[in-house]
């Protein structure tokens, strides 16, 4: 399975993401696409080759469509703009330009091609990775409106978060072997 071969890739002084990596991948409140999907979206958020070949390989292994795939790299794709014009926004003090249109394309959103609340999920996880506290926010409050459990958003969240770190890791031993 390529987690494992993702472990593989995580030095000994970073077991705890390795550890935290087998468990999430065993996540069972979350089903398997919104599982997949939200491994999937994070990785690509982040765009560590080596870490997203490895979830990439992962997912297809997991069973997860080449739908719900794409519309996991369009979670990462849009959030990526998204959470920075709308960081942006609620970071600055001029308050003036929250009542601008965004003029910004963003026609996924209304049509991932997968379960809305999927995608919804996915962009949580990305919004966690990229600090967008409005985004986080919105995403967050549309699931709870659905009925999505806090366990099932807080998994998400835990995706993201042990994603990110596993990148990271990668990305810095790989710079490290030069």
């Amino acid at each position: 399975m390529s987690i494992d071969a993702l472990r593989d890739l995580i030095p000994s002084y970073a077991k705890d993401i390795s550890l935290n990596l087998s468990s999430l991948a065993g996540e069972t409140v979350l089903n398997e696409q919104q599982k997949w999907g939200a491994f999937l979206a994070s990785a690509h958020a982040i765009g560590t080759p080596a870490v997203v070949r490895q979830i990439e390989a992962a997912a297809s292994a997991a069973g997860l469509s080449t739908e719900a795939a794409d519309a996991a790299r369009a979670a990462a794709a849009i959030m990526g703009m998204n959470n920075i014009y709308y960081r942006s926004l609620h970071l600055m003090k001029n308050q003036e330009y929250t009542t601008l249109p965004a003029n910004l394309r963003m026609n996924v959103i209304a049509n991932p091609g997968v379960d809305k609340l999927d995608f919804e999920l996915w962009s949580t996880a990305v919004s966690a990775i990229n600090g967008c506290g409005a985004c986080l926010d919105a995403h967050e409050g549309e699931l709870r409106k659905h009925g999505m459990a806090n366990t099932q958003i807080q998994a998400a969240l835990r995706i993201g978060a042990v994603v990110h770190a596993a990148s990271r890791v990668v990305a810095a031993a790989e710079a490290a072997q030069g």
